[in-house]
């Protein structure tokens, strides 16, 4: 089985919370399928990746908690809750104006964690990352240059990919050519009348 050395990761977070916008239209589950933190903590991301690796996982501000909790499970130790931030810009360059609770969100973060002993092959790479907004979810194209830029050239992958990216392998419903990930979970048990 081939290990990488980076993952870099979307989650598609299930809210607990029926409206996340506007209107019901605006969640992400009428984007693209969303998945439980139980059915995350699930995925065996631990026997994919290297001794050495990092994780680079944006996170719903909203949920912290989790997002700690399933980089624990994945086998990562959390170095920077804000490693990579994305100051959100509107289509015209203004400063964007997001939902939230108790704020307005005009920002996203990623975590940055490591298994192992990972070293990074710049250290000049900025954390914070103005850019526009495009399709529901879709981060910009600068952080995947930044994280190329921060980690060298060892086997990457994309997790929660929606398109191939030239470099990256891919895992996700809608990307193509996408790679398997082991489940932890136990074979269900079915009970019968016999012996019952």
């Amino acid at each position: 089985m081939k290990k990488y050395s980076v993952i870099y990761c979307d989650p598609p977070w299930q809210f607990n919370n029926k409206k996340t916008g506007g209107s019901m239209k605006s969640g992400s589950a009428s984007q693209y399928r969303v998945t439980s933190i139980g059915d995350l903590k699930q995925l065996d991301v631990a026997s994919i990746t290297a001794d050495n690796a990092i994780l680079i996982m944006w996170y719903v501000n909203a949920m912290p908690q989790e997002a700690i909790d399933l980089v624990k499970a994945w086998g990562f130790t959390i170095k920077n809750m804000n490693g990579f931030v994305w100051n959100k810009l509107t289509k015209t360059g203004l400063p964007f104006f997001g939902m939230g609770f108790y704020t307005r969100a005009g920002s996203e973060s990623a975590i940055i964690a490591i298994k192992g002993k990972f070293k990074p092959a710049s250290h000049s790479i900025r954390a914070v990352i103005s850019s526009k907004v495009s399709d529901h979810s879709v981060k910009p194209e600068a952080f995947r240059l930044a994280i190329n830029a921060l980690t060298g050239n060892p086997n990457k992958l994309e997790m929660f990919a929606r398109k191939a990216s030239n470099g990256w392998d891919v895992f996700g419903d809608e990307a193509p050519d996408s790679i398997d990930i082991p489940n932890k979970k136990l074979p269900s048990i079915t009970f019968t009348d016999e012996g019952c």
